[in-house]
């Protein structure tokens, strides 16, 4: 059970630091963070959760992350619906916090977005489905061969956090934009079920596209990554070799 708290409390933090940022400074008058500080304190919840309760959970925080590792071989398939449930409910936990703070200023009202992920009309930039759904399938595609790439045992040890946060950091510069970018069901979940309407309808996208390029990406880098059979043959022709001499 530690585990799964450890998972809770660490998407607990993603969201509220991250959507936090959002809903709260981002838009301060003359002093706001922008686009700039809010991919940053996305960035900075990974890093310091992966720190924190990396060795604990392995600090998935993303059911998106979740179900790449397992597709990749990283991850047991018998603890992958405890996780994702944890994990969404961290969310859920954290929206209602941003919630209660978020409303004790006047005028606030939910129909602004509460920093929740959308398309069409509701996309930042006004991006299509088509456009929302290819951003956010890409986006998370490379954070999964990123997560796998810097978790890897033959990469530099105690680098990982630094690598993977810095690379949520850059996701989001690319893609506020285009859907105010997701890449994570639990995020998505987390701050849309307090504004409902359009954002629950929109749910759907927020919940495939990231599943979709957290397989796509694990399965490329076990493509790319994995040199297993590579390392046995090379053992295989030396050994050869070395009977022959």
């Amino acid at each position: 059970m530690k585990q799964y708290g450890a998972e809770f409390v660490g998407t607990f933090w993603l969201v509220l630091g991250g959507c936090g940022s959002a809903v709260l400074a981002a838009a301060f008058p003359e002093l706001g963070i922008g686009l700039l500080g809010v991919s940053l304190a996305f960035g900075l919840t990974v890093l310091t959760m992966a720190y924190a309760i990396g060795h604990i959970s392995g600090c998935h925080l993303n059911p998106a992350v979740s179900i790449g590792l397992w597709a990749g071989g990283r991850f047991p398939g018998s603890e992958l619906l405890p996780y994702i449930i944890s994990q969404v409910l961290g969310g859920i936990a954290a929206g209602g916090v941003l919630y209660l703070i978020a409303s004790g200023k006047a005028g606030f009202e939910l129909s602004s977005g509460f920093a929740s992920n959308g398309y069409g009309e509701h996309s930042p930039g006004g991006y299509s489905l088509t456009a929302a759904f290819i951003a956010e399938v890409v986006m998370t595609m490379m954070f999964l061969v990123i997560i796998m790439g810097a978790t890897d045992k033959r990469a530099p040890a105690g680098f990982a956090p630094l690598a993977i946060g810095l690379a949520l950091t850059l996701i989001h510069l690319i893609s506020i934009p285009v859907t105010n970018t997701s890449v994570n069901p639990a995020r998505s979940t987390g701050v849309a079920l307090f504004v409902g309407d359009w954002a629950t309808m929109q749910l759907w996208l927020f919940w495939v596209a990231p599943i979709i390029g957290g397989v796509l990406g694990a399965l490329v880098y076990r493509f790319i990554g994995d040199t297993a059979k590579q390392e046995q043959e090379q053992e295989q022709e030396q050994e050869q070799e070395q009977e022959q001499a």
